[in-house]
């Protein structure tokens, strides 16, 4: 039901990609499964306080589960894109996107545990954390993150670089391939910061090597400086399909 209405809302923003993944299949169902699974490890060490204190100490988790709650919830919607899209269910996506909720079934410890102690010992100050991390550890911590979200960056691109290469089979339109190539760039870019970070972690001391994580910001603006010059350049091709249309029926 949920899946169905993005779909009706993505077909509302992108009337220039006709959705071909009408149907809700079932590695979708199963990943759906996957990703409710996710949110509970998330959740899991969440006990019932039994005290004031206890309920404040548990409060304190919340922040960091809600972003945790929200990236998984980002990793969801680009895989709903895809599915709802392109409508392929072959043995290649299928193998893909197996890999790839076994990547966030991975990538869920690590995110939780770093989104914990930054929210924990940043906001909170110093000893709040539930979790004990080694100075030298921090790099360690930085550098799984970054490979698990580097990874599953990967795995999308090449989800919709298989869907580029079945262009023909799916009948995608200049506009649509044009979007495609568009996620792949996206990706590349994604993946791109991520090895910045991944850099900075194994370069910075050891006291310093959280640090790395502030390359991430750079997804907003990068990300917007590319969609900016993709959206002109869409515009341009639009008007070319819109003139090549306007010629075949004037010549016919």
């Amino acid at each position: 039901m949920f899946r169905k209405a993005i779909a009706k809302k993505l077909e509302e923003r992108t009337p220039d990609f006709r959705l071909r993944g009408h149907e809700i299949r079932r590695i979708e169902a199963f990943s759906d499964a996957v990703f409710g699974f996710a949110v509970t490890l998330l959740i899991v060490s969440l006990e019932v306080p039994k005290s004031f204190d206890e309920l404040t100490i548990t409060m304190r988790g919340f922040a960091a589960f809600g972003i945790s709650f929200i990236v998984l919830m980002m990793i969801w919607f680009e895989q709903n894109i895809f599915f709802r899209r392109y409508g392929l269910d072959d043995i290649r996506t299928i193998a893909l996107n197996c890999i790839l909720i076994f990547l966030v079934l991975f990538y869920v410890y690590p995110l939780k545990f770093l989104f914990t102690l930054m929210f924990s010992e940043q906001i909170y100050g110093a000893g709040h954390s539930p979790f004990i991390i080694k100075t030298q550890d921090v790099r360690k911590l930085m550098m799984i993150y970054g490979a698990g979200y580097m990874l599953i960056y990967i795995l999308f691109f090449f989800m919709y670089l298989h869907a580029l290469a079945k262009k023909n089979i799916l009948q995608l339109t200049a506009i649509e391939i044009f979007e495609t190539r568009s996620q792949l760039f996206k990706y590349v870019i994604l993946v791109c910061i991520g090895g910045v970070s991944l850099i900075f972690a194994q370069l910075l001391p050891p006291e310093q090597a959280g640090f790395a994580g502030f390359a991430y910001m750079l997804i907003g603006p990068a990300l917007s400086i590319f969609y900016s010059r993709r959206s002109k350049q869409k515009e341009k091709l639009r008007k070319i399909e819109i003139d090549n249309v306007h010629n075949f029926v004037q010549n016919k």
